[in-house]
């Protein structure tokens, strides 16, 4: 093994319901924190963990990534498994991978890509508790959401969708992919009842990066479009507005999830 600090990327998944989110704060607990006293534990000094992004409060992962350096000599898998049995079953760090002393997990990013999951029926199951937006009723129009979704794709001013006062130094953002995924949709891939006809509809955006509250302030925006209160272009003039008092409610946050970073 070489010498010195050696660095690692982690792929690491989480229940993010009871947590102040990902970063360190000075009230609640965080992800990044619990993982800070694992590696400390494990490497006997304060180990830095520094994420891909910043999920909120109530936001879940599939898979966050996240670099460290480790002073220890530790082989990977070794790493994965003396990480997890310092954390609790909320939080697992899935994979770790040796990367080059000079990979940081935030800022070399190319994409990140988030799913959020609705609930669209009058009774909630109670295995989807805690992981999805329940919106009983009316029936939504999916059919109108998937049009105002697709019309995100491309470079955009997102400043509409952003929470207020988050005073970023730019609101620019390019959008890869945003998708409804509707019964309509031939071939697929489904996740419990989505692509079905079911209760379960999916949201998924691919994009550069994301303002705060950026995917949450959309999904509230598709719901009111799917309850037939504008139509799909409205989502147009939302954008075009720079007015985030234009778009729609914010949706809560455990619907979300972060699912990839891709590098």
């Amino acid at each position: 093994m070489s010498q010195g600090p050696r660095t690692f990327r982690l792929t690491i998944a989480y229940d993010g319901g009871g947590y102040a989110g990902w970063q360190r704060q000075r009230s609640g607990t965080s992800i990044q924190e619990l993982l800070e006293n694992a590696l400390e534990g494990l490497d006997g000094r304060p180990v830095p963990v520094l994420g891909a992004g910043r999920t909120d409060a109530g936001v879940h992962a599939l898979g966050q990534q996240a670099s460290v350096s480790i002073e220890r000599a530790i082989d990977e898998g070794t790493l994965v498994r003396a990480v997890n049995a310092r954390l609790p079953p909320a939080i697992r760090v899935l994979s770790a991978v040796e990367v080059r002393g000079d990979f940081h997990a935030r800022f070399g990013a190319r994409s990140k890509s988030y799913r959020y999951r609705v609930w669209n029926h009058e009774v909630l199951s109670p295995f989807e508790r805690g992981y999805v937006w329940h919106v009983p009723s009316p029936v939504l129009d999916r059919e109108a959401m998937a049009a105002a979704a697709a019309l995100l794709d491309g470079r955009h001013d997102f400043a509409a969708f952003q929470a207020a006062g988050s005073g970023t130094s730019s609101t620019e953002r390019v959008v890869y992919s945003s998708r409804v995924r509707t019964s309509a949709d031939a071939g697929a891939r489904t996740d419990d009842a989505a692509g079905s006809g079911g209760p379960l509809i999916l949201y998924e955006i691919r994009g550069s990066g994301f303002l705060r509250h950026m995917v949450r302030n959309i999904v509230g925006t598709l719901v009111e479009i799917g309850r037939g209160r504008h139509p799909a272009g409205w989502v147009t003039e939302v954008l075009a507005s720079k007015d985030r008092a234009r778009a729609g409610p914010t949706a809560p946050p455990e619907g979300l999830f972060l699912v990839d970073v891709e590098y």
